[in-house]
């Protein structure tokens, strides 16, 4: 008999009892609900034989991780020494010098500085050379990304030394930085990107998101937008209460966003509070493979209720509700306690049939849908429950297994290199050069009309093939030539995000070519033309 699964359910219960017990309490997204636990002195009992008795010493870490993973995906134990990391996109921060890097020949190279930051305010600029930390040199010596991070990164208040080096100076350049808090904005892109038409790129939903999304809303309306372009692709999920709030601000009537339900929490009903600050706004939503969770939430309220276009590739496919449970050392729990529903009653998780390990690795079923063809072609889209669902208009959805949009766009495979050999690292680092050699008038690029002007002025392109040539790329030549709007597009991307436009220009360069934001301005020009039909 497989010891972890005897022992697995006593040990959950004890772990969640004790954390009740000491004074740690679940959230209040499920206001109405009570947690019953088993026999106290039984559970106590069991756990002292196991302590005192049992054949072998006993890893708790060890046999807490297992037993989740039998549980469903997504019930995780995480140590006490990666909490605070592992909850930094929750809260939307972290503590740090406030500085993106890149590496070049084993050199970190800053690309940018958060502006009013710990580092932008102790004299730090975009393209020095970090070439110690604390008097420990960095330079050269092959480290890797998250032991930079460890370094540069500590407690608000601390300091840091460094010494950078510049390519108008000769001699090293001392700085020390009194570390902060850095904000990690979900909503790191807001632009009016057509007449009218505004587009909101989020990431995430942290515990600030819903007061980003209004600060960005009021911005965009004022430049005269009415019509949103609201994209969740690649956005993993986050907070539900956030999901909720935003997706609320999207109706301009009282609707049912999702109702959650477990076998320890009854049914509860979310529903928006009407007249949203975009309640009159026409709407299309992107997602694709990587849109998950509260990003699913929002997708499937807007098209259950008819409220708006969905546009992109079928969603990942989480409707599982984890609560975060603190733990007496200062780990923490995060164990599932409820589905969602979105309005409609379907459900859009994913099974896990084969158990939570299969279904990790079946980040294979992204490969999966891959081989499928679903990411070429709609009609290779798979249902897992071919159950009917209807939206508000009659119109038939279906569950489990992520939301499918109303309008397909398929992988964008035509813009892809040819061959591997001109990797993301090497236009990359070629950006860094070319942004050392412009770097005066870089960092003067303040809005979008000066970056484009820079880039008529200052084209990265026609240095690139000998540069590739000095990384030892055969016949580069030949493939630049038949990979040159994709070379030539990146190349801007990257030199972009060291400029002080960073995510915006890059975004706004990006998506002139993305078929699925082209494909949204289509479906709101169609629309501009019929109403005034």
């Amino acid at each position: 008999m497989n010891k972890n699964r005897f022992f697995g359910p006593i040990l959950v219960l004890a772990i969640v009892m004790l954390a009740l017990y000491t004074g740690v309490r679940l959230g209040n997204v499920f206001s109405g609900a009570r947690v019953s636990t088993p026999d106290q002195d039984n559970l106590s009992a069991v756990m002292e034989y196991i302590s005192k008795f049992y054949v072998d010493s006993v890893n708790t870490e060890d046999m807490i991780v297992n037993i989740l993973k039998e549980l469903d995906p997504h019930s995780i134990y995480i140590p006490a020494s990666e909490l605070q990391k592992s909850n930094e996109h929750i809260e939307g921060n972290f503590e740090g010098i406030g500085v993106t890097f890149n590496m070049l020949n084993d050199t970190v190279v800053v690309l940018n500085v958060i502006p009013e930051g710990p580092s932008n305010k102790a004299g730090v600029s975009p393209g020095d050379r970090i070439v110690t930390v604390d008097d420990s040199v960095i330079a050269g010596k092959n480290i890797d990304d998250e032991k930079i991070k460890s370094l540069l990164r500590g407690k608000s208040g601390t300091k840091v030394r460094i010494e950078v080096r510049r390519i108008d100076l000769d001699e090293p350049v001392p700085i020390e930085i009194t570390r902060g808090k850095i904000p990690l904005r979900s909503i790191d892109v807001a632009y009016m990107i057509a007449p009218g038409t505004g587009y909101i790129r989020m990431t995430g939903f942290a515990q600030t998101t819903h007061s980003e999304f209004v600060e960005a809303v009021d911005t965009l309306h004022a430049k005269g937008m009415t019509n949103i372009i609201l994209d969740l692709r690649d956005n993993r999920g986050g907070l539900l209460e956030q999901a909720i709030k935003i997706t609320s601000e999207l109706f301009a009537e009282r609707k049912l966003i999702v109702y959650t339900e477990g076998r320890a929490f009854s049914r509860e009903n979310k529903y928006s509070k009407g007249k949203g600050k975009c309640g009159n706004d026409s709407l299309i939503v992107l997602i694709n493979e990587h849109s998950a969770s509260a990003s699913e939430i929002l997708a499937g309220a807007v098209q259950d209720n008819d409220r708006g276009t969905i546009i992109g590739r079928r969603s990942f496919g989480k409707g599982l509700v984890q609560q975060m449970i603190g733990l007496p050392d200062g780990a923490g729990l995060r164990l599932t306690i409820a589905r969602y529903y979105i309005p409609s009653g379907r459900s859009i998780q994913r099974h896990y049939d084969h158990g939570a390990t299969a279904y990790r690795e079946y980040y294979g079923e992204l490969e999966m849908r891959w081989e499928n063809g679903e990411y070429v072609n709609a009609d290779s889209v798979k249902l897992v429950d071919t159950t009917k669902y209807y939206t508000s208009k009659g119109r038939t959805v279906y569950g489990g297994g992520g939301v499918t949009p109303d309008v397909f766009v398929p992988v964008d495979t035509g813009s892809m290199p040819v061959s591997r050999a001109i990797t993301s690292k090497i236009l990359r680092n070629y950006a860094i050069v070319f942004g050392d050699r412009h770097r005066k008038e870089l960092n003067a690029v303040a809005n979008l009309p000066q970056m484009e002007q820079f880039f008529k002025k200052n084209n990265p392109f026609p240095e690139f093939n000998s540069y590739i040539k000095s990384c030892g790329v055969r016949d580069s030549e030949k493939e630049i030539d038949k990979s040159k709007l994709f070379l030539d597009r990146y190349l801007k991307v990257y030199i972009s995000q060291m400029s002080p436009m960073s995510d915006l220009g890059a975004t706004f360069l990006l998506n002139r070519f993305d078929k699925t934001v082209q494909k949204a301005l289509e479906i709101i020009n169609t629309q501009k033309t019929e109403d005034n039909v």
